[in-house]
């Protein structure tokens, strides 16, 4: 009987799977808001119906695209928080976490891009929330480094939301020149740089 068990469960497992990544393709070229179900379930080569037993409506299948997409990003913003820091090599590494993720998960980054500010209202909060963690990790981390003594809780978290901002506008651009290819991703990086270099200025001088 639990062998039975586990393989519904495991066939369940993979339709959700096959959902989502369905919607991700569809997604590539429109938005959450004209995507129909039945557009999803006939790529996956399910029944409308069987939609209902994974996700209540497409805005809850959007729901769970931002939390994957999103949430595997807390060990990059970590990996991230360690390089961050005046020296090149620093906001070298920085950039070349965020490229290497766009280059790894485009339909991902695509995906948040769009909607980010679009027609979902679920989704967008979904992904205000998740952003909103980001700007709190960042703030929790630059309190316990060293350099920050005498900063207001207030303008760390600032500069923690700068550096999500900055984080989420390179990986669109890195996005939007892998089309144009090696000279364009070059000069997005390059920008994405010399971005954080002044943010680092910036920051050296802030109680100035």
């Amino acid at each position: 009987m639990s062998h039975i068990v586990g393989a519904r469960q495991a066939q369940k497992q993979k339709t959700r799977r096959s959902l989502m990544d369905a919607a991700l393709v569809l997604l590539e070229h429109q938005s959450l808001s004209s995507l129909g179900l039945r557009e999803v379930t006939r790529a996956v080569g399910v029944a409308p119906t069987a939609f209902y037993r994974h996700f209540r409506d497409t805005a809850d299948l959007g729901v769970a695209l931002v939390e994957e997409a999103l949430g595997s990003l807390h060990g990059m913003i970590r990996a991230a928080l360690e390089a961050t820091g005046d020296s090149e090599e620093r906001i070298d590494s920085t950039v070349g976490l965020i490229a290497r993720h766009v280059h790894a998960y485009p339909a991902h980054v695509r995906f948040i891009a769009r909607e980010r500010h679009g027609g979902v209202e679920p989704v967008r909060t979904a992904i205000g929330e998740q952003l909103r963690l980001f700007v709190e990790e960042v703030t929790a981390s630059l309190a316990a480094a060293p350099g920050f003594a005498g900063w207001s809780e207030d303008d760390l978290r600032m500069l923690a939301q700068v550096y999500v901002d900055h984080m989420v506008m390179t990986a669109s651009s890195f996005l939007e020149a892998e089309e144009g290819g090696v000279r364009q991703t070059e000069a997005a990086a390059s920008l994405a740089r010399r971005q954080l270099r002044l943010v680092s200025l910036g920051r050296r001088h802030w109680l100035d």
